[in-house]
């Protein structure tokens, strides 16, 4: 059995189609506890990694549950096939060192994208030797457009980030538009995050006749970009294929174990979209926590607003779940609130200059669930004196903690503190049960 610091410990890893071990399915509906608290992880390239980071996030919770003697909490790790480009930094992780800035792919990240886009490594090397040798020549930006793009599963490309929040919508920009263009605005959004890109002739921009060499920069988070849209997808296949229904059969198995989902980056889209497929009935989810999540602010949304037409995707998952549903959010996750927007205008509105400036295009992770009425929005020291509502929607500005970490990431990692794990407990009311 996995040792990762607290019991009782349990994993259930899916596939990217949402299906289970049987095996771990069948330990984990047996699980003998009153609260049962599932962490889903956000970019990880193995288990290890993944048990690594779920051994720091529960650390706090024992000696934060002294002073409820009535709860016996278990613990629970969602696995998931995801991928870390080994520049992202952890902040204080051993596991996740950032020795990889700049535009080429060391040898951790092309396995991890080889075991992420299997049959496709020829492509995958060929990328690879395209950005460690940065050639000069539209050509070789072409092909490698080229090579990124036929990575992405039919699925995955069918719709952009906002697009795919609301369940409909054309293939994003990054698919279709010119490469060097593409590259060109991730250059420079590269630099907004603090990250020392390799300046062209005039700077980190594009000049027609100048040296294309600085454009690898940008071509790089072009691949980042690409398989964040694949990671989008199956989080939100293995969240309401997998999880929800893995949900379900727990309140028929145990029905009096109190279900707390919690998930990070993409892994907050993946508890997220569990809702959407968590059967009519179960009552045992008690609430779901979304630490710096990398989708839209606007996927519980009734109705969009600025001009957008329908309803966020999740529109009315929030009656499914018996207790609140808790965005923790921060202005220093650099991933969020530089490249996440710019991916994101990608997916749909491609002539906007500013697309940081641009509210539609903000992650929950950023500044919290949007368009939502009644919403409660707290300071992290607010939601840690006062508690958090037991219903409806929450937004908690965390930035007091979730600080540090280096570009182009920023704070996007830095989510295992005490304090976020209070909120935890205070949402899925367990402290003082």
């Amino acid at each position: 059995m996995t040792d990762i610091g607290v019991e009782p410990y349990r994993e259930i890893t899916f596939d990217a189609d949402g299906d289970a071990d049987p095996a771990e399915r069948a330990a984990l509906t047996a699980v003998d506890a009153t609260d049962l608290v599932l962490f889903a992880h956000g970019w990880n390239n193995t288990p290890d990694t993944a048990r690594g980071l779920f051994r720091r996030f529960f650390a706090a919770f024992p000696p934060l549950l002294a002073t409820s003697p009535g709860a016996r909490l278990a613990y629970g790790g969602v696995i998931w096939p995801s991928i870390r480009f080994t520049d992202e930094s952890i902040p204080d992780f051993p596991h996740a060192t950032a020795d990889a800035v700049g535009p080429g792919l060391d040898g951790a990240t092309v396995a991890a994208l080889k075991g992420f886009f299997p049959g496709q490594d020829h492509a995958i090397d060929t990328i690879a030797s395209y950005l460690r040798e940065r050639p000069d020549s539209e050509q070789a930006f072409t092909d490698f457009g080229r090579l990124t793009r036929q990575l992405v599963t039919a699925a995955a490309g069918a719709a952009g980030d906002l697009a795919l929040d609301r369940g409909t919508g054309a293939p994003p920009a990054i698919l279709t538009d010119d490469v060097l263009e593409l590259c060109r605005r991730f250059t420079a959004a590269l630099a907004e995050t603090g990250m020392d890109v390799q300046p062209g002739p005039a700077g980190p921009s594009f000049s027609i006749g100048g040296s294309l060499k600085h454009l690898w920069d940008g071509a790089k988070e072009v691949l980042r970009q690409l398989t964040y849209y694949e990671m989008k997808h199956r989080a939100g296949t293995v969240g309401q294929h997998g999880l929800g229904p893995l949900i379900g059969q727990l309140a028929v198995a145990r029905p009096q174990v109190r279900v707390h989902l919690v998930g990070h980056s993409q892994g907050a889209r993946l508890v997220a979209f569990a809702l959407a497929g968590l059967p009519q009935g179960a009552r045992n989810l008690k609430s779901v926590t979304l630490l710096e999540g990398a989708f839209s602010h606007y996927t519980f949304a009734e109705r969009l607003p600025e001009g957008l037409a329908g309803a966020g995707a999740l529109s009315d998952a929030q009656g499914r779940i018996d207790g609140p549903v808790v965005s923790c959010y921060s202005h220093l996750d650099t991933a969020l609130g530089v490249i996440y927007p710019l991916a994101s205008a990608l997916s749909g509105d491609y002539a906007s200059a500013l697309p940081g400036l641009d509210r539609r295009w903000w992650a929950i992770g950023h500044d919290g669930i949007q368009a939502v009425s009644p919403c409660t929005t707290l300071t992290l020291a607010e939601a840690l004196r006062d508690g958090v509502p037991d219903s409806g929607c929450v937004s908690i500005d965390a930035a007091a903690v979730v600080k540090d970490g280096g570009p182009p990431s920023g704070a996007h990692s830095d989510i295992c503190h005490p304090e976020l794990a209070r909120v935890v407990l205070a949402a899925g009311r367990i402290l003082g049960t």
